[in-house]
């Protein structure tokens, strides 16, 4: 008995021991990513989003982690569902420049890239920049415009800057482009090609609110009074902090074994007897980076495979394509990631 116990003592000390090293290890991450700034500022960009809308929670962390990450957003949705509604509050939370660009079937490339001009004072062409040129961009109905106009924003949303007569105009950091789109199957739409859709860091389906929410929309907005909702929102975030936190969320470690899940998870999309499209290398990053937002949000500066499993279905359902079988049947992308990751071993 009292060997038991003196063995019972020894292996307490030892878990004692072991509590005391994780948690000095804990205070080193504490003391070398300093998250508590990033992790307030989150919670009031959503106190002040949810001031107005209601039930889009989810919603709104992805369009809060696609900002961290640098990372443009396509939000799909029927019509009345407030996508542009909270993409505008949204923006409002930020203190930087925002301009809304409406889609239409006649709109040219100049008039989102901008032109340019003759000045008869100077004798020659001035470029006259479009409503691109903002840090945050509000694209509605992007899918409404044909695709040479829809192609105008490839170099932007890839290499934020844009070429026009020979010279570059680089944008002004940050630059974020949020898109709306109605369903595709709706009349007057054109779909967005594969390319373009490649380029957006999540895409986000919205539905209909449940009816329990339903009614605390109707009541807010009847509290409200008529009161224009932009006006309830305040800016809480500048420029300079957002680029902060942007260079702290490199610091964030990630295990080697993460890799290897990242990869097996975007290499099976291409495999997959379902799909005839799978996930590009870009996808593969876009999950690294939003899986450490995720992590970082939480007050975490390590990557566990949660934060990467919560950065898959919206990093990964614009960018795999279904078999016209599997379409025709009623399954939709994200039936196949979740298929996908139930597949990969979880790393422990």
């Amino acid at each position: 008995m009292e060997e038991f116990n003196s063995e019972e003592q020894k292996n307490t000390e030892q878990n004692i021991e072991s509590v005391e090293q994780t948690t000095e290890h804990s205070s080193e991450f504490d003391a070398r990513i300093p998250l508590e700034n990033l992790k307030e500022a989150v919670t009031q960009l959503k106190s002040q989003i949810q001031q107005v809308i209601i039930g889009q929670d989810k919603f709104i962390d992805l369009l809060i982690v696609s900002l961290l990450a640098d990372g443009h957003v396509l939000i799909e949705g029927v019509p009345g569902i407030a996508k542009t509604i909270t993409s505008k509050l949204f923006a409002k939370t930020i203190d930087t420049s925002f301009n809304r660009i409406q889609f239409t079937p006649d709109l040219m490339p100049s008039d989102v890239l901008g032109t340019s001009i003759y000045s008869k004072e100077k004798s020659e062409f001035e470029f006259k920049k479009g409503p691109i040129f903002s840090n945050i961009v509000l694209i509605d109905e992007i899918n409404r415009a044909p695709a040479k106009t829809q192609s105008a924003l490839f170099e932007v949303m890839e290499e934020q800057q844009i070429t026009m007569d020979g010279t570059t105009y680089k944008m002004p950091p940050p630059f974020m482009v949020v898109a709306t789109q109605n369903p595709i199957e709706q009349e007057g739409t054109y779909a967005l090609p594969e390319a373009q859709l490649d380029r957006f860091l999540f895409k986000i389906k919205l539905t209909y609110p449940s009816l329990e929410e339903e009614k605390e929309v109707i009541k807010t907005h009847h509290e409200r009074k008529n009161k224009d909702a932009i006006s309830l929102i305040k800016s809480v975030l500048n420029a300079d902090d957002l680029l902060k936190y942007r260079n702290l969320l490199k610091d964030v470690i990630v295990e080697d074994k993460l890799f290897d899940y990242i990869a097996e998870i975007v290499h099976q999309t291409r495999q997959h007897p379902h799909l005839i499209l799978g996930a590009s290398p870009r996808a593969s990053i876009a999950i690294l980076n939003t899986s450490k937002v995720f992590a970082a949000i939480q007050g975490r500066d390590f990557v566990t495979p949660d934060d990467i499993k919560k950065s898959l279905e919206p990093v990964l359902n614009h960018r795999i394509v279904l078999t016209p079988e599997k379409e025709m049947e009623g399954m939709n992308t994200e039936d196949v990631v979740d298929m996908i990751v139930k597949s990969v071993e979880i790393p422990r």
